[in-house]
């Protein structure tokens, strides 16, 4: 062999080793698996089918709708499902999330009952393979016949995925806008009110992810220690409170409707569990002899809105007595523009809702009353302007009181890490190389910026073969100097 075709030899010898060790130090990393995450925290919001509500509550059915196992509303026509909880996997895309919370549909009522009865509950939704499907607990009257039937689960809706691509998240996944279509057994589980193919309200929903844990990691839970023996019998200092109040549902619903088109801003520590606000870091005394309580908590709310709407409720405090509480606030409202009754209001520790609280005896270190219904008092009715009459009612109030350090008040409905009432969509992105940029594995971008830098180092290569080549022919011509 020659002195020039052994010199290239050697040289294409050089250039497949450091390729093949380039490609086989950057191939573990395009095919590793991205790891699995699982759902944990968030929210979905629906209005099930607008139309079907605005039934339910007008002149023909003049039914209702309830709110179950702390949903929530969003604007006028939305209702809030809480607490996810599933599965994400990163590199097929495939999802689960079920959340927490139902609404009861009634109407046409007959005697002691209605013809349209009609819960539906937890609903989940799965994605797979490019296509979604929203399942629900469902309780329906069969339309005309009256039968009542209970069914887990149903398929109720299939979900528009179009241009969405689910692979390689990482953080919070936020879909927005899900067209959503009643299938042949959400039909059936609707009582026949509406026939498959019928188009429902659009689904959005938001959900926040952490690693799968590992099964040889130990859980990071401390274990609840057990309440001391001998501390039934209490009176003195509370350790933590906790007072969960959502004001009223229709005046949420009118504060961000399409009348008011305003907002609400929790501060000071408050804490929004969509149905109600958690007014925390409750200080005060507890006799269980003398059932009586008297507790300050932290936190504050304000509504604003057009039409001069600005309430602020602060300085939160429960006092109970005699078998009734009542719910005391700092009041600033500035009153209604245009309202010539409504001139705006200050009132300081003003006694807004009275609830019913027998028997508060401590259970586990823990004193506590769910879901009390409430009453609106007359300073109360002053605060918001005359919009409510004192005796109205208002929503429930739940209570929690822990007596004992190692005493854990019961967790809000879990809606996420987003506080915006929309999620974002998470649409399919244009695949660019410089994506690669990116330090998060689990990230489409990684093996796609993988890929197209193998792709860079095979042309280079190639194009070190063909210039290699192109200078070896020169070397062989005739009269050649090299």
């Amino acid at each position: 062999m020659s002195p020039s075709r052994q010199a290239r030899a050697i040289a294409r010898a050089g250039a497949v080793a450091v390729l093949t060790a380039l490609v086989g130090a950057l191939l573990p990393a395009a095919t590793a698996h991205a790891q699995d995450r699982t759902v944990q925290g968030g929210r979905l919001d629906w209005g099930i089918k607008s139309s079907f509500q605005s039934y339910v509550t007008g002149p023909i059915a003049q039914g209702s709708s309830t709110l179950q196992g702390g949903a929530a509303t969003v604007g006028g026509s939305q209702f809030r499902f809480h607490s996810a909880k599933g599965s994400y996997d990163p590199d097929s895309g495939a999802f689960s999330a079920g959340f927490s919370g139902g609404v009861h549909f009634l109407g046409h009522k007959k005697g002691g009952s209605y013809e349209l009865d009609l819960t539906i509950s937890r609903p989940t939704v799965k994605i797979s393979g490019g296509s979604g499907t929203l399942y629900a607990d469902m309780v329906s009257k069969e339309k005309g016949t009256g039968k009542v039937t209970t069914n887990a689960q149903v398929p109720l809706a299939t979900l528009g995925m179009s241009g969405i691509d689910m692979k390689g998240g990482s953080g919070p996944i936020a879909l927005n806008n899900l067209p959503a279509t009643l299938t042949s057994q959400g039909a059936k589980a609707f009582a026949g009110y509406y026939t498959a193919g019928t188009e429902l309200d659009r689904v959005s929903l938001s959900t926040d992810l952490a690693a799968k844990a590992k099964p040889d990691e130990p859980s990071k839970k401390a274990s609840p220690k057990p309440s001391k023996p001998g501390k039934e019998t209490r009176t003195g200092r509370i350790e933590d409170a906790a007072v969960d109040w959502g004001v009223r549902r229709t005046f949420r619903e009118y504060v961000t409707g399409s009348i008011a088109k305003g907002e609400w801003k929790l501060l000071a520590g408050a804490q929004d569990g969509g149905a109600l606000f958690r007014f925390p870091q409750g200080e005060g005394t507890y006799d269980e002899k003398k059932q009586t309580l008297d507790a300050d908590f932290a936190g504050a709310v304000r509504f604003t809105g057009e039409h001069g709407l600005d309430l602020a409720l602060s300085k939160v405090a429960v006092e109970v007595k005699d078998g009734q509480g009542t719910l005391l606030a700092d009041v600033d409202s500035k009153g209604s523009k245009g309202s010539k009754g409504d001139k705006g209001v200050t009132l300081k520790k003003a006694p807004l809702i009275t609830f019913a609280a027998k028997e508060l005896k401590p259970k586990d270190g823990l004193v506590s009353l769910t879901e009390a219904p409430s009453k609106l008092t007359a300073d109360g009715a002053k605060a918001f302007g005359g919009m409510y009459k004192a005796g109205s009612a208002m929503d429930p109030l739940s209570l929690a009181v822990a007596l004992d350090a190692d005493a854990k008040l019961p967790a809000l409905p879990d809606l996420g890490s987003s506080a915006s009432p929309t999620p974002q969509a998470k649409k399919a992105e244009p695949k660019t190389e410089n994506a690669a940029d990116s330090s998060d594995s689990s990230s489409p971008a990684v093996p796609i910026g993988i890929g197209a830098s193998v792709a860079v180092l095979l042309a280079a290569t190639v194009t070190f073969a063909v210039v290699r080549k192109k200078r070896a022919a020169a070397a062989d011509a005739p009269g050649s100097d090299s």
